[in-house]
């Protein structure tokens, strides 16, 4: 049954919590390594799904999910959480919160580059308008409005968060083969990667116990950038009669989120983030609008 009313509620709600999660990562990288916080996220994750699962009574879905595709799911455990959110983590760990989170937003134009050479999509001329205005707006971001000087504030911290979003689409990407519930795939991924994301826990540092605002903070990562919030959002497509106008909610998180960013983080909002971040939107507003059509 569709319900606009409902749908908006779900999206607002997805919305809002995915506006504080840029925040969230910089403050638990405060208290924690990047692999803490990937580990308590990840393991606070796998219990959210694991509850909503038992809930839904889906966990025949998931034996038979990995029955028949036990391969593709350790690839996709591989590549989301553990290798994703490593490489994320990183560059929040290098960049200020508000350069990578919007160059984090170029995943879905990565997505639509991608998928030429890996689902044989043709490139077109919004394609690459598309892009260049995206990429631009990331070079104002990264070099503070000097674009044409190329001194970026920290260029390893650019180019993870870049990989960041190659990493997302070709997850994405490889998630096309399969025909699965929504929640069954993610909770699969998450059962076959947290165990990977422990031993490389316990191989690359010591085992300590980490403060109790760090612990927190990365629970919260936990539930709502890798848990909930993610269904919140698919309730929302369910339920609308138009999923154009409920994707286009989408686009005020990251001006939401440099609100957070401000007030709890207290970095300062340079101009060139306000208006790289535009161009970023712009370009996505193209690219969406495009294939919509198409």
């Amino acid at each position: 049954m569709k319900s606009d009313q409902l749908a908006y509620k779900y999206a607002l709600t997805a919305v809002f919590l995915w506006s504080t999660v840029a925040t969230a990562f910089k403050f638990s990288l405060q208290y924690l390594s990047v692999t803490e916080l990937l580990l308590i996220a990840s393991i606070t994750s796998f219990f959210v799904l694991l509850i909503v699962i038992l809930i839904q009574k889906k966990s025949h879905l998931v034996y038979l999910h990995i029955k028949k595709h036990f391969a593709l799911i350790l690839l996709l455990g591989a590549i989301n959480p553990l290798l994703y959110y490593l490489v994320l983590f990183q560059a929040y760990d290098l960049l200020p919160a508000q350069e990578a989170q919007a160059i984090n937003y170029t995943w879905a134009l990565m997505l639509s580059l991608l998928s030429v050479p890996f689902l044989k999509h043709k490139l077109t001329m919004p394609d690459i308008i598309a892009s260049i205005i995206c990429y631009f707006g990331v070079l104002v971001i990264s070099t503070k409005g000097q674009p044409f000087s190329l001194n970026f504030s920290n260029t390893e911290g650019v180019l993870l968060a870049l990989l960041s979003t190659v990493l997302w689409s070709l997850y994405w990407i490889f998630n096309t083969k399969l025909k699965v519930d929504s929640t069954v795939g993610i909770f699969s991924n998450f059962l076959f990667a947290t165990p990977m994301i422990i031993l490389y826990y316990i191989f690359t540092q010591p085992i300590i116990l980490p403060e109790t605002s760090g612990i927190l903070s990365a629970m919260y990562v936990g539930l709502f950038e890798m848990g909930i919030t993610f269904l919140f959002w698919l309730k929302a497509m369910q339920y609308t009669s138009n999923t154009s106008k409920i994707a286009n909610l989408i686009f005020i998180s990251p001006f939401l989120s440099l609100i957070y960013i401000y007030f709890i983080l207290h970095e300062v909002i340079f101009i060139s983030t306000l208006f790289g971040l535009t161009l970023i939107i712009l370009g996505l507003i193209i690219q969406q609008r495009y294939n919509h059509k198409r």
